[in-house]
């Protein structure tokens, strides 16, 4: 049951993000769900279900958008194993903690895959943690942790966390 939640949540995702997500920005910046959804995944599911689903997402994600299917694939891999380690190691996750550990995890993320796709001459990192990283992450985490308080809010979130890892 949970592999189907998870192949129906890529799917979905892998849509959302090859239709509508191009047309919506914010300051010009367009949202991340695949990497939003990878940290939920990891912190709800555990370190292997956020590796694996963000294996998946990430390889899928970069099949329909012009990124790096390797660097896509395994930081989002990464992030998912991530988030789920820290997500154990956790007793009491509330949404304000969440929004910061997205906000560092997305600047992180996004700072590595600059470093692997090797900005131009024109643009110069400050550039690109100023203009592109930071707000990219500021919106990841906004959204991230909007989900996540309304999942805490209407779900027992921590006996969710429990049942799953059993």
């Amino acid at each position: 049951m949970k592999a189907l939640v998870y192949c129906l949540v890529i799917i979905g995702l892998v849509s959302v993000h090859a239709v509508l997500l191009p047309h919506v920005s914010v300051w010009g910046v367009k949202p991340d769900l695949g990497f939003v959804a990878v940290c939920l995944i990891g912190l709800i599911g555990g370190e292997l279900d956020g590796l694996l689903v963000g294996l998946a997402l990430g390889w899928a994600m970069s099949l329909f958008s012009a990124q790096d299917l390797v660097s896509s694939a395994v930081l989002k891999g990464l992030v998912g194993f991530v988030a789920g380690f820290a997500g154990r190691q956790m007793v009491y996750l509330s949404p304000f903690i969440l929004v910061m550990g997205l906000l560092v995890l997305s600047c992180v993320t996004g700072l590595m895959m600059g470093f692997a796709l090797k900005l131009n001459p024109q643009q110069d990192w400050w550039w690109a943690a100023w203009m592109v990283v930071l707000p990219q992450a500021c919106l990841d985490a906004v959204i991230g942790g909007a989900i996540y308080w309304l999942m805490w809010s209407r779900l027992n979130v921590e006996q969710l966390m429990s049942e799953s890892r059993m």
